[in-house]
């Protein structure tokens, strides 16, 4: 038996990349998809549904009033751009609140959470290493060009800060800028294979050619380790020495 999913996002990109992630995972299927609150509430009172994934801010109303307004609500997992929320989503009792632009490793770590829950005996008793598909490779979303950009987390070289904005460098494909932080894609990113050196900088491990105790390179680019960062650099970088 699979969990059967709403999904609500006011967004049709941001739909894309959760019904993309769902088609990964045979214990979840995807029931509907509405763009508003209204719509959803609609669905809820014809169809059953195990796991709703919700977005917060949307036209009409917002996700958490919406929430709130359920008698016996599923089990939520909010998708959203904005931090604000956090601490609502959880009042609310969210199984869990994902940032957009959303990781699948991330999204899979929200999903088994539900079925870990759930009493479905068909689901995988590790789903978040039996569902990984390494032929395929973990990858990211970035809002760019009006668009979702799908990048590979094995293509990253760098990741670096430009105030309000990030700009992702990777191995084959020109430097992407998106209306980001640098801490947001940082909790998104694999921790085994992603080193931030510097309040401005994020590194892949497997992407460093040279180091000193104060520069990273990478492709022949010099990157500075951040006086806060060293030891955390030096410890990493000896590990894989």
């Amino acid at each position: 038996m699979k969990l059967r999913c709403l999904l609500v996002d006011d967004e049709p990109p941001a739909l894309e990349v959760i019904e993309s992630y769902i088609d990964m995972i045979e214990g979840l299927e995807i029931v509907a998809r509405c763009t508003n609150a209204v719509q959803a509430f609609s669905v809820l009172q014809e169809k059953p549904i195990d796991l709703m994934f919700l977005d917060i801010k949307m036209p009409k109303l917002l996700g958490t009033d919406f929430l709130r307004s359920l008698r016996q609500p599923p089990k939520v997992i909010f998708t959203t751009a904005y931090r604000d929320y956090a601490l609502d989503g959880f009042e609310l009792d969210a199984v869990d609140y994902l940032l957009k632009p959303i990781s699948f490793e991330r999204f899979l770590r929200a999903v088994s959470k539900v079925m870990r829950i759930e009493p479905v005996t068909s689901l995988p008793q590790s789903p978040v290493q039996e569902l990984t598909l390494p032929e395929k490779g973990s990858f990211l979303y970035f809002r760019a060009d009006r668009k979702m950009v799908k990048v590979f987390t094995r293509d990253i070289q760098y990741i670096e800060s430009l105030k309000d904005y990030i700009k992702v460098i990777t191995t084959n494909a020109k430097p992407l800028v998106v209306k980001q932080t640098i801490s947001s894609v940082e909790a998104m990113l694999p921790e085994r294979d992603f080193l931030r050196i510097h309040r401005s900088f994020i590194v892949a491990v497997d992407k460093i050619h040279a180091f000193t105790p104060s520069h990273i390179d990478i492709d022949g680019q010099e990157l500075p380790i951040g006086r806060l960062y060293q030891k955390d650099v030096e410890r990493v970088l000896k590990m894989n020495e």
